[in-house]
């Protein structure tokens, strides 16, 4: 028999706006991304001062988790995110540290950050998430495949709910869509709700 699940809540972070539900909680003019992560992380009140030291994807990403959970009391929650660069945004930094022979400088601090669930681990720190978590590599944004490994992984009870979405960086370019899935909720879990609820910002 097919579980019926809920989309609780969820946020997106595009074009200097912080979203969550389709309203606007913080918005700026600024276009470069470590400005608007920088303004958004101080007008949120976020108080964690690792945040500036992880990479551009895992701050798109702790970001948008952080205005959904910050009020979270589960904490065994899975993790289903996807993007299309993956940790590019990374790869290309690190990959400047060690191209040229007589100026290596490898970064440890870097090279941790040249895994996309990378940022998926920062946010399971930072509410102490404990369950299972996946990071898919698509073109586009693919509600088909969200939807159905996290219904699995409720059928399956590997997770009380499933913090899944988008979260791609890539020279400049930014687009964070994350929301909870759990046995109750606002919205239908389905592949057309969750397109209408991504295609309601990005039209």
């Amino acid at each position: 028999m097919k579980n019926d699940y809920y989309i609780e809540r969820y946020s997106q972070i595009r074009d200097g706006k912080v979203s969550v539900n389709g309203n606007i909680i913080f918005q700026t003019l600024e276009t470069n991304f470590k400005s608007v992560m920088k303004a958004a992380y101080k007008n949120l009140i976020i108080d964690y001062p690792k945040f500036f030291k992880m990479d551009n994807l895992s701050k798109l990403g702790f970001l948008a988790a952080e205005v959904l959970l910050k009020d979270e009391n589960e904490k065994n929650m899975a993790m289903v995110f996807s993007n299309r660069a993956s940790s590019l945004d990374t790869d290309r930094g690190y990959q400047d540290s060690i191209k040229d022979a007589t100026q290596y400088y490898p970064s440890p601090a870097v090279f941790v950050y040249t895994l996309a669930n990378i940022c998926m681990g920062e946010i399971s720190i930072k509410h102490k998430i404990h369950s299972e978590n996946c990071f898919f590599v698509n073109d586009e944004f693919s509600p088909e495949i969200l939807s159905s490994y996290t219904s699995q992984l409720l059928d399956e009870n590997k997770a009380k709910k499933v913090l899944c979405g988008w979260v791609d960086v890539d020279n400049g370019k930014y687009n964070a869509f994350l929301y909870v899935v759990a046995k109750k909720g606002t919205f239908v879990h389905s592949d057309a709700e969750i397109n209408r609820l991504y295609k309601t910002t990005h039209e």
